[in-house]
């Protein structure tokens, strides 16, 4: 019997477009397999379907429309692997230039410019062996509680991902949405305690998406925050919900929270500018958002979306090499040596599946 990692597996080989995904702490495995490889991108986000979005402009994110797609579930049950430890040395090439980089940004927050930016970089790897449907399935079993997905078009490349941030989830009109700030490693039977620098890197976070969704929402709710575990990380998390104001879109509701600040900065405006002009590299899909689109399940039921903020990913660039993307929050307390061995730490969560 073929199975959906069979299939994934035969349009792989076949240079077809596909995205195989599996949504947090769920066993069902869903796909969108296209059966032609046309480039189409997302107009008024009024559409239905599979939504990958670049950080850069939502103008540009790409759609597999459900009408063009045949779409797939299936429940996975996956033996847990033994996880190897990180045999990957840190590529340090490009450490001076990142360090450049969070020192200028520090001056800049002290200038008053900025209040906080995430700066990240992309680290090479060499993977000799890659085997996608394997690699695949090491990172269901590892993120039981991220959005899991595999996403791949001829015309732009193949991308994997665990992301543990949530950046909208609709039905009707309600919707929860959150902000996610704040990382240390994860160590059995330690009480986990937050610095001021990330407490306060959360709540600008949060009361930013408060902010941003006060135009184009009402009933807005902010829950506790909270700790939650992403692998062996940890993150400050704090839930928003409300319900959409009727004179407003759902695309309007999504540029109010993309790029969030957990990914970009604040100002807003100041800290992509800053990112786009002083990173040394093109974050491309890192940092965007992906996931379903006006969805309807059943005929009886409501169109949901449900969409993610593409942490946690990397590109396979060829069968040989791969790029991936790790970054962090600087703020005015912020010391660019300790923000390097934070992106070694994030890092670990796609290097331990290779």
């Amino acid at each position: 019997m073929t199975t959906l990692l069979d299939n994934i597996s035969a349009h792989f080989e076949h240079a077809l477009p596909f995205v195989i995904y599996r949504k947090p702490n769920d066993s069902i495995v869903s796909a969108f397999l296209m059966q032609e490889t046309t480039l189409r991108f997302v107009s008024d986000f009024e559409e239905a379907g599979f939504v990958f979005a670049p950080f850069s402009s939502i103008d540009k994110a790409i759609l597999f429309p459900m009408e063009h797609a045949l779409i797939s579930s299936e429940e996975l049950t996956l033996e847990n692997y033994k996880e190897k430890n990180d045999v990957f040395k840190t590529d340090t090439a490009d450490k001076e230039a990142y360090l450049e980089t969070v020192e200028k940004a520090i001056q800049q927050i002290r200038l008053g410019h900025l209040k906080k930016v995430v700066i990240s970089r992309e680290e090479l790897l060499k993977i000799p062996d890659f085997n996608l449907i394997e690699v695949y399935k090491k990172l269901l079993t590892t993120y039981k509680n991220a959005f899991v997905y595999a996403w791949f078009h001829p015309k732009v490349g193949l991308w994997l991902g665990a992301t543990p941030e949530t950046l909208l989830s609709t039905e009707n009109t309600s919707f929860t949405t959150m902000s996610l700030a704040g990382t240390q490693v994860y160590e059995d039977n330690k009480k986990t305690i937050w610095k001021s620098k990330e407490l306060a890197e959360q709540q600008l976070v949060t009361t930013f998406i408060e902010k941003q969704l006060e135009q184009v929402a009402t009933d807005l709710e902010v829950d506790k925050t909270e700790t939650v575990k992403a692998g062996d990380l940890l993150h400050l998390r704090t839930k928003v919900s409300g319900s959409l104001k009727h004179s407003a879109s759902l695309k309007e509701l999504i540029c109010a929270l993309h790029p969030t600040p957990a990914v970009c900065g604040l100002p807003r405006a100041a800290a992509r500018n800053f990112i786009l002009k002083n990173e040394v590299y093109e974050r491309d899909y890192y940092t965007g958002f992906l996931g379903e689109l006006n969805l309807q399940k059943e005929k009886s039921s409501v169109p949901k979306t449900v969409l993610f903020v593409n942490l946690r990913c990397m590109k396979i660039n060829d069968k040989n090499s791969a790029s991936l993307f790790i970054g962090g929050g600087i703020t005015e307390d912020s010391n660019a040596e300790r923000e390097w061995e934070e992106t070694i730490s994030k890092s670990k969560t796609m290097k331990c599946v290779l």
